[in-house]
């Protein structure tokens, strides 16, 4: 089985990540920003993206926006 990879967007707590880490310290848990991750303020389209081409999972509290991204994303 694949590694579950971790993406935490940027309004994420960050004590999620080091809870995470804490329970699990061989996860891969990435936020937005860290070096190889998609750069802060990277638009909402282009992380579903990042994430289905690099096989992460996104993790957001955005409720708002994200669905409507993800509906477009998948079709």
């Amino acid at each position: 089985m694949d590694e579950i990879r971790f993406l935490l967007d940027e309004n994420v707590n960050p004590v999620l990540r080091s809870e995470l880490l804490k329970r699990k310290p061989t996860l891969t848990v990435w936020k937005i920003g860290d070096p190889a991750a998609p750069e802060k303020e990277t638009s909402d389209p282009e992380i579903l993206s990042w994430c289905e081409e690099n096989s992460f999972i996104l993790v957001t509290n955005n409720r708002k926006s994200i669905p409507s991204h993800v509906k477009e994303h998948l079709s």
